[in-house]
């Protein structure tokens, strides 16, 4: 009896004791290894284009400028085309979307992040930053200036004349030829005087200096007028672009922006212009480099989440046609490679500086 009861004892208890240590267990808070979230960066081009639109409107007397003035091939057909006459080339920096990491356990508090969230110093008392960034690729059109000349009131003489007897006095309208033959006429009368003033023949007198530099150049301007009746004028705008660009950590070419004669300078996405392009070519040898030697024999190499970026180097085109509009040398940080800050200089011991623009370690000093 006596067993038997130690036995039942213990069956009691040991449940009882069972149900205690696991409620214990349930209280205790289980330890999450938290870190900070940050980013390398990427190298992006923005690309200024000055651009001129030069307008051609044909004379209304252009048919007739051959047989009135002398003027062979008179262009009767108006025509509109856009060249590029300044492209400058610049960088800047942004977050790398394809590199954002997680700073682990106890080095999460010692990181410093630049303002647009890219690492910046590792125990580091004083950090490089850089101020954010406002990437714009507005285009700054000037309206049409509107300098009063018209071919359609450029006359003075009437284009409606009175009729007499011989039509019931109905007005008769001047033909183009007749026009024509007026305008090719003041034409004729603008170079005989410019001859006369010259000669010194206008009225038997000699104008003083400032007089005939006037009146000559009154003359020359007023020729000019009527001869752009039969050879049209032609008339030039400026106008001032941006484009950005991210290049690809792999990329050879790519549309920046198309030029179009109807519509002058228009983004890459529309087909009605000719395209514009970048080449992109990367320094030889360099990224093969950095990766052989980013090679680490260290099995906790990237254990605590800290990266840095070894920047590429590429030369810069802009072409179009054929014809290299701009070009330049620059540092492109996703051309490069990504290696492990050493987990010997995350311990406490080295203060680490980078630089946000491209990802780089700036400096490593002992503490």
């Amino acid at each position: 009896m006596r067993y038997l009861a130690l036995l039942i004892a213990v069956m009691i208890v040991v449940p009882t004791f069972g149900q205690r240590k696991k409620k214990e267990d349930e209280g205790i808070a289980p330890a999450y290894v938290e870190g900070i979230v940050y980013a390398l960066p990427r190298t992006g081009i923005k690309v200024h284009v000055e651009a001129i639109r030069e307008k051609f409107e044909p004379g209304p007397y252009a048919a007739y400028a051959e047989q009135l003035l002398g003027i062979k091939d008179a262009r009767s057909t108006a025509s509109e085309k856009w060249s590029v006459s300044a492209v400058k080339i610049e960088t800047f920096s942004e977050l790398d979307p394809q590199q954002i990491y997680k700073a682990m356990g106890d080095i999460a508090s010692t990181i410093s992040l630049a303002p647009n969230g890219c690492l910046a110093g590792i125990n580091a008392t004083t950090t490089a930053t850089v101020p954010l960034q406002v990437q714009s690729n507005k285009t700054f059109q000037r309206p049409d200036i509107d300098d009063g000349f018209s071919f359609d009131f450029f006359s003075d003489t009437p284009f409606v004349i009175p009729g007499d007897s011989t039509n019931n006095f109905r007005p008769t309208r001047v033909s183009i030829e007749q026009k024509a033959a007026e305008a090719a006429q003041r034409v004729l009368d603008c170079r005989m005087n410019q001859y006369d003033l010259a000669a010194l023949r206008i009225d038997g007198e000699y104008p003083d200096g400032k007089a005939y530099e006037v009146s000559l150049e009154e003359l020359k301007r007023t020729e000019q007028n009527y001869i752009k009746l039969f050879v049209g004028r032609t008339t030039y705008k400026t106008e001032s672009y941006s484009f950005d660009y991210v290049p690809a950590a792999n990329e050879k070419n790519a549309v920046i922006f198309r030029i179009s004669d109807v519509n002058g300078i228009v983004p890459a996405s529309d087909l009605s212009g000719k395209p514009v392009t970048a080449e992109f070519e990367q320094i030889n040898g360099l990224l093969s480099k950095y990766q052989a030697e980013a090679v680490s024999e260290n099995p906790d190499a990237g254990y605590d989440g800290v990266y840095y970026r070894m920047p590429g180097m590429a030369n810069i085109k802009i072409i179009f046609e054929l014809n290299s509009l701009a070009s330049a040398r620059a540092t492109i940080a996703q051309f490069g490679t990504i290696a492990p800050v050493p987990e010997d200089l995350l311990g406490g011991d080295y203060s680490i500086e980078f630089h946000p623009e491209t990802g780089a370690i700036k400096s490593v000093q002992l503490k």
